[in-house]
C-alpha cells in the first residue's frame, strides 16, 4: 500500500508532490508524458503566474474560501519557489510572468519518477484503504488527491473522471461549461465572419463584469483575449461589445469610415449590417448617425453559444468548496482531497488558473501530509 494517490499528471498533481516530504506516492497519468497542459500553454512557455492576483479575476460559488487558499500560496511565493528552483520567470503583456525560454524548463523541475502511467477507471473506499481502479490493474492508498483537471483541450487527454469520482463519492458539482474560449454567432450577427482576420481593441460588458481587451473576427465566430474572458461570466442572453468607448467629432463634408480609428473594413460591414452606405457624414440623418453610433460603442447581441471543449481553455464549474475543509479534505470522506481545475474555482487569461492549480496544491499537500501522519 502507498501513502498516497496523486489522480492527474498536470500542474497541480505533480505540484503537490514536490511537497510530500517522504511520503510513498505515486501519480497515475494516462497520457504517454505527464503535463501536457503546460507544455502547451502561453505559446509553449507556460503563463505561470499574474503580478496582479485578485479573486475578481476568478469565478467561483466561494469567492472568500478560494481566496484565502490563493493568499496562503500566492503569487510571490510561487516567484519564490521558482527562483529557488533556478527558473526566473519574465514578464509580458505588463503583468503575466512566463517562463524564460520554455514550459518545458518548469516541466523538468517538476519532473517525478513516481508516475505509474495508466487510465483511471474509478475510485473506491473498501472501509480500510482507498482503492484505485485502472485499466491494468488496481492499487491501494491511505489517501486520494484528484487533480484530474477538467474537460477543455481534450487533445491533451483530459476526461470527466474526476467528476465522475466526485460525484460517486456524494459530493455536488457545479455545472460543468467550457470557458476562455470563442462565442458563436446567431444568423444576425453572421456579417462579423466576413471580417475573419481583423483584430481590434474593444470593451465587453456580460453579466456583471466588463472586459478590456483585443477580439478577434474569425469565420467561428468572436475570439481574441476580450472574448475569451467574457466566455467565463457568459451563459446566455445579451452581452454589449463597445467598438470605440468614445465617439468622436465628425466633419461633416469627409467620408465616415476615414474619420473613425478603426479598419475601413470593419466600418463598412457593420454600416452594411445597419443598412446604411458609407459615404460623407452630411448624408446621413440624425436618426441613421444615432444608429452608427450606438452600434459603435454599445453593440448589443446574443451569441448562439461557444466554440466549445476542444477549444476552451479551461472548465467552469467543479466541485464545491464548502463540501470540502480548509484542507481540501472531502467532508464527507475523510482521506479524500481535490485540487486543481477539478474544483469550482475557473480564473480568467493570464496565469490565474495556473496559480490556483499551485495554490490548491499546497494546500492539499499540507492536508494529505498530516491525515497520512494520524493513520
Amino acid at each position: 500500500m502507498i501513502d498516497v494517490a496523486i489522480l492527474g499528471g498536470g500542474a497541480a498533481g505533480l505540484f503537490c508532490a514536490r511537497w510530500l516530504g517522504g511520503l510513498r506516492y505515486r501519480i497515475f497519468e494516462h497520457n504517454a508524458k505527464p503535463a501536457r497542459k503546460i507544455v502547451i500553454s502561453g505559446g509553449g512557455r507556460c503563463n505561470v503566474t499574474n503580478k496582479q492576483l485578485t479573486i475578481d479575476r476568478y469565478l467561483t460559488h466561494h469567492p472568500n474560501i478560494a481566496w484565502e487558499i490563493l493568499q496562503d500560496f500566492d503569487n510571490y511565493a510561487m516567484l519564490s519557489w521558482l527562483r529557488a528552483n533556478g527558473c526566473e520567470p519574465v514578464v509580458r503583456k505588463e503583468t503575466q510572468l512566463f517562463c524564460p525560454r520554455s514550459a518545458q524548463e518548469l516541466v523538468n523541475i517538476l519532473h517525478t519518477d513516481n508516475i505509474i502511467r495508466a487510465k483511471i477507471t474509478a475510485l473506491e473506499f473498501d472501509g480500510k484503504a482507498f482503492v484505485v481502479h485502472t485499466t491494468d490493474t488496481t492499487y491501494r492508498a491511505k489517501v486520494v488527491l484528484v487533480a484530474t483537471g477538467g474537460l477543455s483541450y481534450r487533445r491533451t487527454g483530459a476526461s470527466g473522471i474526476g467528476f465522475e469520482i466526485a460525484r460517486s463519492f456524494g459530493h455536488t458539482v457545479a455545472p460543468l461549461a467550457p470557458a476562455l474560449t470563442g462565442l458563436t454567432l446567431q444568423p444576425q450577427q453572421w456579417w462579423c465572419k466576413e471580417l475573419s482576420g481583423i483584430s481590434l481593441q474593444v470593451r465587453v460588458q456580460v453579466e456583471h463584469k466588463l472586459i478590456e481587451g483585443d477580439m478577434l473576427f474569425t469565420h467561428r465566430g468572436l475570439s481574441g483575449p476580450a472574448i475569451l474572458n467574457a466566455s467565463l461570466y457568459w451563459r446566455r442572453g445579451a452581452i454589449e461589445i463597445a467598438f470605440l468607448q468614445r465617439f468622436p467629432k465628425l466633419a461633416p463634408h469627409r467620408q465616415l469610415s476615414s474619420q473613425l480609428p478603426l479598419p475601413k473594413r470593419f466600418t463598412k460591414a457593420l454600416l452594411a449590417h445597419l443598412g446604411l452606405k458609407d459615404q460623407k457624414v452630411s448624408q446621413y440623418d440624425e436618426k441613421q448617425l444615432r444608429r452608427v453610433r450606438q452600434a459603435l460603442c454599445a453593440y448589443r447581441f446574443a451569441p448562439a453559444g461557444m466554440f466549445g471543449y476542444e477549444h476552451a481553455e479551461v472548465t467552469r464549474g467543479g466541485v464545491m468548496l464548502d463540501e470540502l475543509d480548509e484542507r481540501l479534505q472531502s467532508r464527507i470522506v475523510p482521506g479524500l482531497f481535490f485540487a486543481g481545475e477539478v474544483c469550482d474555482v475557473t480564473g480568467e487569461l493570464g496565469g490565474y488558473n495556473f496559480q490556483w492549480a499551485w495554490s490548491s496544491a499546497v494546500r492539499a499537500a499540507k492536508g494529505l501530509y498530516a491525515s497520512v501522519a494520524r493513520s
